[in-house]
């Protein structure tokens, strides 16, 4: 049950198969501007789960199942997103979709806004050493999308730590050596956490191949957070299996 919610938001997101999702405070945040120049109090966050086989499959560099998958999950992120953000502005409220995957600014290379952000803000998880987002339920291996508005919603309490500890099988993974090993903590900077141009310059000069080398998730690959959804997977297969024979 989700206490506070309205029952039609509940309702679209179960119709829409979303399992991991929260609203988050963004008092103190400057976010992108609706058409009348407003900002937005609030954010809906939720996860896409990418398909965990394909995940583990890149431990050693992306492949074209990673870069098909990456793209039609983004897809349907900015599909899910754009309707959403129609049916709240069709409930008197104002609502804008931010893009799964959408670098607007090349020379710093970032969006309009993180969606890390907002999923942290909505309890969704925590930012790895590996500078993406990890959740309990499906570890690294997701994608995110927000949509922005000004409806009083029940606001998820932050992740105010990471949950990481000593591990550093990102770090240790990184071809480029762009991850420098601190965990995170909320306010800490970007630049703390990735050097992301070491990252870009990476990715472009080994996966061109993948959408113009903007594909890597070796770091997200290793994750043991990831790791566990899918031994996770195997043993329900494994006990399926077993279960029909018997």
């Amino acid at each position: 049950m989700r206490y506070g919610f309205p029952s039609w938001l509940v309702s679209w997101m179960d119709a829409h198969e979303v399992r991991l999702w929260g609203a988050a405070d963004l008092s103190g945040f400057s976010t992108p501007l609706d058409g009348a120049g407003q900002g937005f109090p609030t954010a809906l966050s939720y996860a896409v789960p990418m398909n965990p086989h394909v995940m583990a499959g890149i431990r050693n560099g992306p492949n074209q199942a990673y870069a098909d998958a990456y793209a039609e999950v983004n897809r349907l992120i900015n599909e899910r997103s754009q309707a959403l953000a129609v049916e709240i502005k069709g409930r008197g409220f104002r609502a804008q979709a931010l893009a799964a995957s959408d670098r607007s600014d090349p020379v710093h290379i970032k969006g309009d806004f993180p969606h890390k952000t907002a999923a942290t803000l909505a309890g969704l998880g925590w930012i790895g050493r590996h500078c993406q987002l990890i959740t309990r339920a499906f570890g690294p291996w997701i994608r995110l999308g927000s949509v922005f508005t000004d409806m009083n919603l029940p606001c998820g309490t932050p992740i105010t730590r990471s949950f990481c500890g000593a591990c550093t099988r990102c770090v240790d993974a990184c071809p480029a050596k762009a991850l420098k090993g601190k965990a995170w903590y909320p306010g800490l900077r970007r630049k703390e956490i990735l050097d992301a141009e070491a990252c870009d310059r990476w990715k472009k000069e080994h996966y061109s191949a993948f959408h113009g080398g903007h594909n890597c998730g070796i770091c997200s690959a290793v994750c043991p957070y990831g790791l566990k959804v899918l031994k996770k997977g195997s043993d329900e297969e494994r006990g399926a299996s077993l279960t029909r024979y018997e």
